[in-house]
């Protein structure tokens, strides 16, 4: 479902006109997310610690009302939750798209999620979104860096589709962290929501 913003009673309808006139609108924001509770107790156990980033990602997006509004044209949509479009190597050295909807209970979402990136793997089939969605949040995972900052591709200012990169988990001093970025419309979400963001990407990890 998705739900009309109105922009009468909207309490960021000035930035949003204001933002929507830069030709690079859009900001990215990286952070340092903990991990030693994944690294030390749950991935000895089985857990991915790739598709529990994953979880703790989507618990982030949705958390966070801003990160699920996009515009077209003049017009400003809530939808009530987007599916997570994620990079997936392919064997021939390539990558395709995977998309895999969000779930709160992270045992279901984790078997989607491992089902879904499986068979997108096996297609080979790039399946990138040609405009033809906006419910989606893109994301990509670098595992061999250990980055300070990252920008992503961009179509143009009208693209409004959160993007999510996180990187290499390193260990340092007994805890465990690894970089992640999140890079936003500025029309749509301020310094706050980022913020918002990762607390409750945090917030997932610590809960599983």
């Amino acid at each position: 479902m998705e739900h009309p913003v109105d922009l009468s009673t909207w309490p960021r309808a000035a930035q949003y006109h204001f933002f929507r006139s830069y030709d690079r609108p859009h900001f990215a924001v990286t952070s340092r997310i903990d991990v030693t509770d994944l690294m030390v107790r749950l991935k000895p156990s089985g857990v991915s610690p790739y598709r529990a980033s994953l979880f703790a990602i989507g618990a982030g997006i949705h958390a966070v009302p801003e990160l699920l509004m996009r515009f077209r044209g003049d017009r400003v949509i809530r939808h009530d939750a987007v599916e997570m479009s994620m990079t997936v190597p392919t064997e021939t050295g390539s990558f395709t798209y995977a998309y895999v909807p969000f779930d709160p209970d992270f045992t279901r979402f984790n078997a989607t999620a491992k089902s879904l990136i499986d068979a997108a793997a096996k297609s080979g089939n790039l399946a990138a979104n040609a405009n033809e969605r906006d419910d989606l949040c893109y994301m990509s995972c670098l595992p061999w860096l250990d980055y300070s900052s990252i920008s992503n591709a961009m179509p143009g200012p009208e693209d409004c589709i959160p993007r999510v990169s996180w990187g290499k988990i390193v260990e340092n001093g007994g805890r465990w962290s690894m970089a992640m970025t999140l890079e936003v419309h500025h029309a749509l979400a301020d310094g706050a929501h980022v913020g918002a963001y990762f607390t409750a990407v945090q917030a997932a990890l610590d809960g599983l």
